[in-house]
């Protein structure tokens, strides 16, 4: 004979939440903070929930008559079990204070009925064999991750709901006097058009090579990671961790890198660097060089790399590097489904994704000058699924070690376009800010 097994809930703290918030009104404040009316297993009470969460949106008190009307008009009144069950509810507990400790019970009955469900699905996933056994992985993993995300809300939501978040951001930003919604590149003219990177964009930075599109992203990691202490990921594609950590010292002690290439470093030099190797020892920049990583293997590590070190940027250098995880028609499709991916992925983590890029050779055969959208090499998606589109590019037609770099934002989906001037310096690996760069 089979064995029933009941979800796992917990009628008496849900009923306790309840009937405490009839006796406290305040009460919801801190409860709605951890708890939805999906979370409640008995659909009663997610209805009676709904109901004061509706009171107060709306500014009303919260008692046994505004509730009654509130319920009679959504028509749920009924359902629910009328007059003596709402007042039932005020009878379950003494007091509102341990409003919250109830109200997490009620969250932890939820996140184990939905890893129960998900469970099952990833078990009737794995039994299908027409799917491959990486998606179905990455596929549980989105799953369990949108899970270990408090207040994650599925679903549609209502605007209102994110007119409330945007009203503090803007709040924030003018009791502050910020200027910059996102995160800081170091380089100002770019942070002033940009307002910083902002969370969920897709930043593409495209460049023909030797114009410094590596030691550019470079430069913001460390800049990110060190003036601010925010954790960056770095996916190195094309360049071994080793030489991607050389390059980091250079640019951060300020020293020639062909004597630390060669060993003809002075004593000031070493110096310089012992400082550098402690900077960059403590800033929390992360790297992986895994060759061929592919889009699942990728999302897996942003998540881990997330949940354990609270990412807060991450690097593909670079996109054409990337490998899909599975086969597609050509290679145009190809590049679409991973620009796709990392706007995706981006998305998800809500953080901003910064993917370098390679520029055709249209640029080379125009005679130089700057490049364009259409530039981007092997796919129009790119252009597409980019929130922000960067091109680095000089007009000097000899790569001088000492060189003005412009950065041209040809295309800004929330704000305006423009070009900024820097300064690159080959023999530290490094940008610099150009203080007479006033063009828009």
């Amino acid at each position: 004979m089979a064995v029933v097994r009941i979800p796992p809930h917990d009628e008496e703290a849900e009923q306790a939440v309840l009937g405490a918030i009839l006796i406290d009104k305040d009460a919801i404040i801190a409860v709605s903070q951890l708890i939805q009316p999906e979370n409640f297993y008995d659909d009663r009470h997610g209805e009676i929930y709904q109901g004061m969460l509706s009171l107060y949106e709306e500014r009303k008190p919260i008692d046994l008559l505004t509730l009654t009307d509130t319920l009679k008009k959504k028509k749920t009144f009924d359902k629910v079990g009328g007059s003596s069950y709402l007042s039932s509810l005020t009878n379950i507990v003494p007091t509102a204070a341990n409003s919250e400790y109830y109200a997490g019970i009620i969250r932890e009955k939820y996140v184990r009925r939905s890893l129960i469900q998900i469970s099952s699905l990833i078990t009737e996933d794995a039994f299908t064999e027409d799917k491959e056994a990486n998606e179905i992985l990455s596929t549980s993993e989105q799953q369990i991750f949108k899970i270990s995300q408090e207040h994650v809300k599925q679903g549609f939501m209502h605007i209102k709901e994110t007119l409330a978040e945007s009203f503090d951001r803007l709040e924030e930003l003018q009791r502050t006097g910020a200027g910059l919604r996102g995160v800081e590149t170091g380089f100002t003219d770019l942070d002033n058009l940009l307002s910083g990177l902002q969370a969920s964009n897709l930043i593409v930075l495209a460049a023909r090579p030797g114009q410094g599109k590596t030691a550019f992203t470079i430069n913001i990691a460390q800049h990110v990671a060190i003036a601010n202490k925010l954790a960056v990921g770095v996916f190195s594609l094309e360049m071994s961790k080793e030489e991607l950590v050389d390059r980091m010292l250079v640019s951060q002690s300020d020293i020639d890198a062909w004597k630390l290439k060669t060993g003809r470093l002075q004593e000031d030099d070493y110096d310089k660097l012992s400082v550098a190797m402690g900077a960059l020892a403590e800033a929390p920049i992360f790297i992986d060089d895994t060759p061929g990583l592919s889009i699942p293997e990728m999302r897996t590590k942003a998540r881990r790399l997330q949940s354990e070190h609270n990412l807060k940027l991450l690097i593909v250098d670079y996109l054409q590097l990337v490998n899909p995880g599975k086969k597609f028609e050509n290679r145009v499709n190809e590049v679409s489904y991973i620009s796709q991916s990392l706007k995706n992925m981006a998305r998800e983590l809500k953080i901003p994704v910064i993917g370098v890029s390679q520029l055709s050779r249209a640029v080379e055969q125009r005679g130089g000058g700057k490049p364009q959208l259409a530039d981007l090499r092997e796919s129009g998606a790119i252009e597409q699924d980019a929130d922000v589109v960067m091109f680095l590019y000089s007009s000097d037609e000899e790569f001088t070690s000492q060189r003005i770099v412009n950065v041209l934002v040809a295309k800004h989906r929330n704000g305006p376009v423009g070009e900024k001037e820097l300064l690159f310096r080959g023999d530290r690996i490094r940008f610099y800010n150009v203080e007479h760069s006033t063009k828009v």
